[in-house]
């Protein structure tokens, strides 16, 4: 069996930081190599539905829809409280008109536009940008709203925007659940056993990760070359978390519960989603 995986993750801070001990042989292996593709999340969504790369972090929007041909492992995810994506604007913008503006959103298969259409299912002037550009397309005018995710939640306001919702929050309140941002998929096609010991390494990878935290290593630096700091570890404080170690029971629900939520939902059950 060829021993050398494709993986694709974000060069964003939180995904870094859980995969750097993996992928830099900072750990055992187990004889395991790993062809890293680094690409922001929604080009990691779009390859996914060509099942390009073996393992790879994905919307969980975009996972769902992928279901026939990736697993949902249990270690590497996003989930949590108060980290779900933020519409903001210039000005203050009410409720009631929200669905008539042009909103620019992180990507069409994003878990951040499922969550718009959660909150705003009549939103339809939705504009795909990359996440990183988002702001700036709001601050020049182009679009009244912008869905922001990632590092934009701490810099913001600085660039003199404001919040006008919280996705997420809307999520956790109607549905009693923590948010699904991004998981880590793994194709059905590899052997069962190939799956769980990946599941498993990605876990110790990010155990060992947690065991130098604050120090943040070279590999998460380097791919956040415009970032603070600071803003990297609130980003990892806000991403990375005990669902990160194992999705659990609870944040099986709230997968599930985000299915039972999507237009058209996937014919398949929990025992064939899960590693």
């Amino acid at each position: 069996m060829e021993n050398k995986l494709t993986i694709g993750f974000s060069p964003c801070p939180n995904d870094t930081f859980i995969f750097d001990a993996l992928v830099n042989h900072k750990i055992d292996t187990e004889g395991l190599e790993f062809d890293v593709r680094l690409e922001d999340v929604e080009t990691l969504n779009q390859w996914a539905f060509d099942g390009k790369l073996d393992i790879t972090k994905l919307s969980f929007r975009a996972l769902l829809d992928t279901l026939g041909t990736y697993n949902i492992l249990h270690a590497g995810s996003a989930l949590g409280n108060g980290c779900g994506p933020l519409l903001v604007a210039r000005e203050p913008i009410p409720e009631d008109k929200i669905a008539q503006c042009r909103i620019a959103i992180p990507g069409i298969h994003t878990t951040a536009n499922m969550l718009l259409s959660f909150a705003f299912p009549q939103a339809e002037h939705r504009v795909p940008i990359l996440f990183s550009e988002i702001e700036n397309v709001v601050l020049n005018g182009e679009v009244e709203l912008g869905l922001i995710i990632h590092e934009s939640r701490f810099t913001y306001q600085q660039k003199g925007l404001i919040k006008i919702m919280d996705l997420g929050e809307y999520w956790e309140s109607k549905t009693k659940c923590p948010i699904p941002l991004g998981g880590i998929a793994i194709k059905k096609s590899l052997p069962k056993l190939l799956q769980k010991q990946i599941d498993r390494l990605i876990k110790r990878s990010l155990e060992y990760a947690f065991t130098l935290y604050p120090h943040l290593s070279p590999f998460v630096k380097q791919h956040a070359q415009e970032m603070e700091e600071e803003v990297m570890r609130q980003h990892i404080d806000l991403y990375v978390n005990d669902f990160s170690l194992d999705l659990g029971e609870k944040g099986e629900r709230a997968i599930l519960t985000m299915l039972d939520n999507l237009p058209a939902k996937a014919f398949i059950s929990q025992e064939e989603m899960f590693v």
